[in-house]
């Protein structure tokens, strides 16, 4: 089922071997990178042992492309692992050490609500419980004053409380430490001397930035994660180390950025987001291959759908994030204070189950996973999903799903969608599965309106990117609703993310808050921030076990003062001076106006964390190279019943092998495109076009 698609090279010409491999929900996608070409791989999710998918998928690829372990010289991971050990609550036992009367936060958390009206509304629940947080007498003032030393007496006390409750993590997150982190390091020192087998991290040293809550709630999932990341990773390492495999491990970052297994060890809340982060870079290369620089990217597979963008050829960031949000709501999961490649999550996707409330159609957030996934797939599942409907309305190949490697069974998922769907509605069998189908479609037409509209883009000035194993098959309707243009499907869009971990450089972000007026005479004061955040930088490099002068870029968040809430600010290179400052207040006022379409000459502005990214330049690019021609082994087209209103319902319309199709060929909708891990719909009156890059080019409307 696999094909050679691209050569690449490196900056050298020698021919270069990698592989990388992205951890889903439903599927675990791999690509291997080898002289002969590149080659694409989906095997279903071991969600008891995700390593084992790993390891079982990349034997497979080396089989079939008859390679050793040892000749590949780079293995990139992006993994659910830290994520879903958030998630289903199986992280190691905590405890928090905070300081005296702040014992609550991550209790009370904020007092805005994702849900105004619903009286009651369930909050996230903590990773720790109230019996797990410890107060500690020391207080430090916000601008760093030690305000009251530290009790020695209540710390030994807190310590042996700790080790009497058998605790495996500890986080200590002692008010305003990001100003002065001495209290912590000294908690630190005392814990290393007591218990040396603990896991610690410090707030200052995981997320040094202001906000009590958020900053605390990620110091407790990074601790509370550790455990579980570190034996993962020892265990990959160890089990790659045995099939011969000698060379660098990176993991995939949720800034887009690559670290080494050390580095993920200790931060491991860094890698929460690392596969749909991939993902983004990936459509960033896409799109400028096909001249786009200002991007919509949309990937849905089968447990999530993710929606991001690019503006001016580059990944939007994010300062914080959220995991395990309640029905995907903002403000409903457990604040991340780190920046992250800007993602909405949805829960409409392939594996959204389907049911009736209150006489009306609903989808999702719940997944069929992929155990016991879709009715069709065979696994015991009873209960219809986003993926049954799409095989019903005939947009699936029941015999070529995954590439053949698994067959769909398509008089179950009928008989499934008619008896949870078609019946209480009195709905046809096609009624019932477009209700399905069109239901997903409007979720996540409200998920890309929050991305583009809502954040100040216009969709219309946009290009889609679609990926992920279920994305080509949506992507043309959901960029009708929007008025987006164009949709580019990439070569092994149902991969995607992983051939997104091919085009990421191994990136360490530093930042530091330090809330001030951005005046003239503020130049001194940002110049030694940066010094200071230069300096840390470069011994987190030397941590990464990088080598190399990395490229250096700057970035803050800043806000019209009174404000309560920033707007991320580029800033510009070069000397830190007066001219810097007026440089850097023009770039806030450019932002602030893109986003909320209006800007204040007249108003101070505040600028308060501050940001320096250290990226070291890949020498091999993931998709570079020559596209081989015209498949040899493409399947005939063929032609199958299918459903579009447009065309009155069911109707005959061309199935194509996108592997068969040249550069250059076009493709007039209505029409199907398969490839091995995905199929893209192509509606009526657009049109798809072969790229000479090999991507898929739909102009909707036949513009």
């Amino acid at each position: 089922m696999s094909k050679d698609l691209i050569i690449s090279t490196s900056l050298s010409g020698r021919a270069m071997v990698r592989a990388a491999f992205d951890i889903g929900g439903t599927f675990t996608d791999f690509v291997l990178q080898g002289p002969e070409g590149t080659r694409t791989l989906k095997v279903p999710t071991s969600q008891a042992s995700p390593a084992e998918a790993v390891l079982s998928g990349f034997q497979r690829l080396l089989l079939d492309s008859g390679l050793s372990a040892g000749s590949v010289e780079g293995v990139l991971h992006g993994t659910t692992v830290a994520t879903n050990a958030i998630i289903e609550r199986k992280g190691a036992k905590t405890a928090l050490i905070t300081t005296r009367g702040f014992r609550d936060i991550v209790l009370i958390g904020r007092q805005k609500r994702y849900e105004t009206y619903d009286l009651y509304m369930n909050k996230p629940s903590p990773l720790v419980r109230r019996r797990d947080i410890f107060e500690l007498d020391e207080r430090m003032a916000f601008h760093g004053e030690v305000l009251l030393p530290i009790d020695d007496n209540t710390l030994k006390a807190v310590i042996e409380r700790i080790i009497d409750g058998a605790y495996e993590a500890v986080a200590v997150a002692l008010l305003h430490s990001y100003a002065n982190p001495a209290h912590e390091r000294a908690v630190r020192d005392r814990l290393a001397a007591i218990a040396p087998d603990l896991l610690v991290s410090l707030s200052s040293d995981v997320s040094p930035k202001f906000r009590e809550y958020e900053r605390t709630s990620t110091t407790v999932a990074n601790s509370y994660i550790k455990p579980a990341v570190a034996r993962y990773l020892g265990h990959l390492q160890s089990a790659l180390g045995e099939q011969g495999f000698r060379n660098d491990l990176f993991i995939m970052q949720s800034n887009g950025g690559l670290v080494s297994p050390e580095f993920a060890r200790e931060y491991p809340i860094r890698i929460v987001e690392s596969g749909p982060a991939a993902g983004v870079l990936m459509c960033g290369d896409v799109a400028a291959e096909e001249g786009a620089r200002q991007v919509l990217t949309f990937d849905m597979g089968g447990t999530t759908a993710k929606l991001g963008a690019i503006d001016d050829g580059v990944p939007a960031i994010m300062p914080s994030f959220e995991v395990d949000p309640i029905h995907y709501k903002a403000g409903s999961g457990l604040p991340i204070s780190l920046p992250a490649v800007e993602l909405l999550e949805i829960g409409a996707v392939g594996g959204s189950i389907a049911r009736t409330e209150m006489g009306i159609v609903q989808v999702g957030p719940e997944s069929a996973g992929a155990d016991p996934g879709p009715i069709c797939y065979g696994n015991g599942g009873t209960l219809p999903t986003v993926t049954d409907a799409n095989l019903v309305l005939g947009y699936l190949n029941p015999e070529y799903f995954n590439g053949g490697a698994m067959e769909l069974d398509r008089s179950v998922a009928e008989a499934g969608i008619i008896r949870a769907i078609g019946d209480p509605l009195g709905l046809s069998l096609g009624e019932a599965a477009w209700g399905i189908h069109t239901v997903a479609n409007s979720n996540m037409e409200r998920a890309m309106r929050i991305v583009s509209l809502e954040r100040g883009r216009d969709p219309r000035r946009y290009a889609l990117v679609a990926f992920g194993g279920a994305g080509p098959l949506h992507a043309a309707r959901l960029a009708r609703a929007l008025g987006v243009p164009r949709v580019i499907v990439p070569h092994g869009a149902g991969v995607g993310s992983a051939f997104g971990l091919l085009q990421a450089e191994p990136r360490i972000d530093v930042s530091q808050t330090k809330v001030m007026p951005l005046l003239g005479e503020a130049a001194s004061e940002i110049a030694r921030i940066y010094s200071e955040l230069e300096v840390q930088a470069r011994l987190d490099l030397v941590r990464l076990g990088m080598a190399g002068e990395p490229a250096w870029s700057r970035f803050a968040y800043m806000r019209y003062a009174g404000q309560g809430y920033e707007v991320r600010t580029d800033l510009p290179d070069g000397p830190v001076d007066a001219a810097f400052v007026v440089a850097a207040q023009e770039m806030f006022h450019a932002g602030y106006e893109r986003l909320y379409r209006y800007r204040d000459a007249e108003a101070a502005i505040e600028a308060v964390d501050w940001y320096l990214v250290a990226n070291l330049p890949r020498t091999e690019k993931g998709r570079d190279g020559k596209f081989l021609g015209k498949a040899e082994t493409a399947r005939s087209s063929s032609w199958r019943q299918a459903f579009f209103p447009e065309n009155g319902g069911y109707t005959q319309v061309q199935v194509l092998d996108r592997t068969g199709l040249a550069i250059g060929e076009t493709v007039e909708g209505p029409a199907l495109i398969e490839e091995t891990d995905s199929t893209t719909v192509v509606l009526p009156g657009d049109r798809a076009t072969i790229s000479p890059r090999g991507h898929l080019v739909i102009d909707i409307g036949g513009k």
